[in-house]
């Protein structure tokens, strides 16, 4: 047991996005490539812990042709904001929520992902962020929710490799191969995993079936 525990705090030395799958923490997921749902094909998610429990986040690398203006061509302030909307997840596909840079939240129904970063769900609050500062957030339709142990158990079979969130990387403008990039850092990670743990991290998926969410 003890010959276990120190090799144990040596794989967390050189692993820190297993330490950081805490249930207080927020997370990248990066999409195993046999992961072959075509909502998260190749996707980089960003999840936190919910209050419920479970854990809310949303697809970082899914930009879509459409502006916040061309969705409400009748909300003036909706066309200040530059960036396109993202796809957020399957979730609620017809709502909108707000990844918004504050050091405060922005008002109900918002979630602390980060420091001074909020996820906002309520339509009132992401009215507000758009009206006071537009450019301050991203906005995504749909999002991604977990139950409580339910993100726990898709890390457990292998469905998502865990890396340290990263908000710069939240909110890069050019998310084209993105996936790629992150995929590429779980893999250095793991080859410096002193062995047996490699192998065992890596996951055998040569007859694993992921079935649909």
């Amino acid at each position: 047991m003890k010959v276990f525990r120190i090799l144990l705090g040596a794989l967390l030395l050189v692993l820190p996005w297993a330490a950081q799958a805490q249930d207080d923490e927020a997370i990248f997921l990066v999409a195993h490539p046999m992961f072959r749902d075509l909502d998260y094909r190749q996707t980089v998610l960003l999840a936190a812990p919910a209050p419920n429990g479970g854990h809310v986040g949303v697809i970082l690398n899914r930009p879509t042709r459409r502006s916040l203006g061309s969705l409400f061509p009748e909300h003036e302030p909706s066309k200040k904001v530059i960036e396109p909307v993202y796809y957020g997840g399957p979730f609620s596909r017809g709502a909108l929520v707000a990844l918004v840079k504050t050091d405060a939240a922005p008002g109900s129904g918002s979630v602390q992902v980060m420091k001074d970063l909020y996820l906002a769900f309520r339509a009132n609050t992401i009215d507000h962020v758009i009206e006071r500062a537009p450019n301050d957030a991203r906005y995504y339709v749909g999002y991604v929710g977990w139950r409580p142990g339910e993100l726990k158990g898709e890390i457990d079979r292998g469905l998502w490799s865990v890396i340290n969130a990263d908000r710069e990387v939240v909110f890069r403008k050019d998310t084209e191969g993105l996936w790629e990039e992150m995929l590429q850092q779980t893999r250095r990670i793991r080859a410096g995993a002193p062995a047996p743990y490699a192998a065992a991290l890596a996951g055998d998926f040569s007859n694993t079936i992921f079935p649909p969410r």
